[in-house]
C-alpha cells in the first residue's frame, strides 16, 4: 500500500505553480522600486526573490502534508531555491538567484546521467506510477530529459548573462514553462510505443 494521499489536482497545480506566478507579478510591481534596510539599498528583484524562498518553503510543507511525499526533485529544487536565493539577498546580487535553474538543470541531468551510466533509469523511479513505460522506453526517455536538461542549464546561463532581468524574468516564467510543455508533448509517440497495457500489468 503506498502511504502517498491523494489531492485535488488543481490544488497541487495551484501549489507547484503559485510561487512563481507571485514572483511574476510581484517584480512587475516592484522592479523599479528601491527599498532601504539597515543602511543597504535592496532593488525590487531582489526584495522579491527574499519573499519567494518562503514562499516557496511554504507551498512545498503544505504539498507534503498534503500528499505524504515530496520528490527527490522537488527537495533539491528547494534546498537550490533557498541556498541562491539566500546568496542573492545575503550579498545584494541578483546573479546567484539567476544562476538557480542552470544548477538546478545541471543537477537533475547529472543524477539522470549517473543513473543511465549505471544502466538505470532514475527518472523511472520517480514517475513510473503516473507514467507506466517499459524499460526501453525509460531508458531513451531518460536520455532525451538529460540531453533537454543540459540545454535548458546553456539556454539560461546565455539568458541571463547576456540580457536584462526583465528579459530573464520573462524566460524563466515563460520560456522555460513552454519549453518543458512542448518537450513533453513532443514524446507521445515513445510514451504510446512503450506504454505498458493493462493486460501487461
Amino acid at each position: 500500500m503506498s502511504d502517498v494521499k491523494k489531492v485535488n489536482p488543481f490544488v497541487k497545480l495551484a501549489l507547484e505553480l503559485g510561487p512563481i506566478v507571485v514572483f511574476f507579478i510581484a517584480y512587475g510591481r516592484m522592479k523599479d522600486q528601491t527599498f532601504a534596510y539597515n543602511g543597504t539599498d535592496y532593488n525590487g528583484f531582489i526584495v522579491v526573490t527574499a519573499l519567494f524562498v518562503p514562499l516557496l518553503a511554504l507551498t512545498t510543507f503544505i504539498l507534503y502534508r498534503l500528499t505524504g511525499k515530496l520528490s527527490a526533485m522537488q527537495i533539491m529544487t528547494l534546498l537550490i531555491v533557498v541556498v541562491f536565493g539566500g546568496l542573492s539577498v545575503w550579498f545584494n546580487d541578483e546573479r546567484f538567484f539567476k544562476m538557480k535553474p542552470t544548477m538546478i538543470y545541471l543537477l537533475f541531468a547529472g543524477m539522470l546521467g549517473f543513473g543511465l551510466m549505471r544502466g538505470q533509469s532514475y527518472l523511472q523511479l520517480v514517475m513510473d506510477e503516473a507514467m507506466p513505460l517499459k524499460h526501453e522506453g525509460w531508458m531513451i526517455l531518460t536520455k532525451r530529459i538529460t540531453l533537454f536538461f543540459l540545454a535548458l542549464a546553456v539556454a539560461n546561463e546565455v539568458v541571463w548573462r547576456t540580457m536584462s532581468t526583465d528579459a530573464w524574468v520573462n524566460f524563466k516564467v515563460f520560456g522555460l514553462t513552454a519549453a518543458v510543455f512542448a518537450f513533453f508533448m513532443t514524446q507521445g509517440k515513445l510514451m504510446q510505443k512503450y506504454a505498458i497495457e493493462e493486460d501487461e500489468v
